[in-house]
């Protein structure tokens, strides 16, 4: 449920009011101050609340109930754009943040020169794969902490805030000091006990969609970590399986206007996995910012062709390069802030 207050309602006076409202109905409220008018959302047990009586209440604009599984994640609940900040870049509102790097972190050269190329190119966060979640138990499994420790001297060289996955939660607390965004990968999406641990973290983090996650379970994989007080989540669309095979996965570029319109985090389209090819990469991350996405996230890398992963769906750095001039000129047309060098 929320309820919609009077933005020049007396402090003393909302307070007393969330007082009472969790006191008398087991709920818990979290409000959202806005200047023309706040938000109050209760999250419990609504039924026990005396609904007439509370929009009689002079102050109170408005009372509705959310229908939706999923309440904090819902834009009725929080009806602005979240705008998460990873260092000192921000994600959501009218940003266009480009996260790239290489599928996996393989050598310091490796990591430093593709740091360097794509902060070049206009990039603002470096991602790089420390631990793989491979189909294949004999494929490269990354490299661990020995990876993360590679992409911080990166980050010292560039300046780049770094995001690495993570498939643990002993992971979690290994890694989380040293990065400045997490991922969840695919099929950690419904890891529902690593979800409520990081809930109970502030660190930024990257969820993307599950192989054949619904909407609505990708929300409720979100609501985990918000309901547990993180509330710096970031969606990321990279594809769902289908029956096609003639390519990796099927980018769902649905996904991308319907996000926006049910919650308001910030989503972003990882057009690499979704595609698995590196040709295909670029017409689909310039439609996934056509479409209103947030943000992009490729893989880079110097030679992909020898690239312990997912080589195919790379790009070299001349490549990348050119997508970062074309994807600044859809912004431009949306008016979106982007700046690519």
């Amino acid at each position: 449920m929320i309820i919609k207050v009077d933005g020049k309602i007396d402090k003393s006076v909302l307070e007393r009011l969330i007082k009472r409202l969790e006191e008398e109905n087991n709920v818990k409220v979290k409000p959202i101050i806005g200047a023309e008018y706040s938000i109050l959302g209760l999250v419990g047990d609504i039924s026990s609340i005396d609904i007439k009586h509370i929009q009689s209440l002079e102050y109170v604009i408005d009372v509705q109930r959310v229908q939706e599984p999923y309440k904090r994640a819902s834009r009725k609940f929080h009806p602005e754009d979240t705008i998460v900040k990873v260092g000192d870049v921000e994600i959501g509102g009218n940003n266009l943040v480009m996260m790239a790097g290489p599928c996996s972190v393989e050598n310091e050269k490796q990591i430093i020169d593709t740091a360097k190329a794509v902060k070049a190119a206009g990039a603002a966060i470096l991602r790089g794969g420390v631990v793989k979640p491979r189909t294949s138990p004999y494929a490269f499994q990354g490299l661990g902490m020995e990876g993360v420790k590679l992409m911080e001297k990166a980050k010292e060289e560039t300046g780049l805030p770094i995001i690495c996955e993570i498939m643990s939660i002993s992971q979690l607390h290994e890694f989380g000091p040293h990065v400045d965004m997490i991922q969840l990968g695919a099929r950690n999406m419904q890891n529902f006990d690593l979800l409520k641990e990081v809930g109970k973290t502030n660190i930024p983090v990257l969820l993307k969609r599950g192989l054949s996650a619904t909407i609505e379970e990708w929300l409720m994989s979100a609501e985990y970590i918000l309901a547990g007080g993180n509330e710096n989540v970031v969606l990321c669309e990279r594809g769902i399986r289908t029956y096609e095979t003639a390519y990796r996965n099927v980018l769902d570029l649905n996904a991308v206007p319907m996000i926006k319109k049910l919650t308001h985090l910030p989503i972003i389209v990882d057009s690499a996995h979704a595609t698995g090819k590196y040709w295909m990469v670029k017409p689909l991350a310039m439609a996934g910012i056509a479409a209103g996405a947030d943000g992009l996230m490729v893989e880079v890398h110097p030679e992909p062709d020898k690239a312990l992963s997912d080589g195919p769906q790379s790009l070299k750095f001349n490549v990348f390069e050119d997508l970062m001039q074309d994807v600044e000129k859809i912004a431009n047309v949306l008016g979106k802030s982007f700046e690519a060098k």
